[in-house]
């Protein structure tokens, strides 16, 4: 199985590892680091996590208030949303 992003959600995760990258020198990495192994486990298991609505799952971010939003599809999951869970949290509806 693999994965692709919703355009805006890969965008997403790129203001966020620019966002913690500003803050601290390397945190941006350990950010992407966190949210690729959020992927993997959502890739590998991906009925694992709560579903939100419809067939949205949410499966979270260790070490950072993150969630990685997405529906499975035939070739893998489909990343919807890479979401700051303070902020927010019905933005992504739009983009299913």
């Amino acid at each position: 199985m693999s994965f692709s992003f919703h355009p805006e959600a890969e965008e997403e995760f790129y203001q966020s590892i620019e966002y913690y990258e500003d803050i601290e020198t390397g945190l941006g990495y350990d950010f992407a680091l966190e949210v690729h192994s959020t992927i993997k486990r959502s890739v590998e298991f991906p009925k694992a996590w709560a579903v939100l609505e419809g067939d949205v799952r949410r499966s979270l971010v260790r070490r950072f208030p993150y969630g990685v939003l997405y529906s499975e599809r035939e070739d893998g999951i489909f990343i919807v949303a890479v979401m700051n869970l303070h902020r927010e949290p019905g933005h992504w509806k739009k983009r299913k």
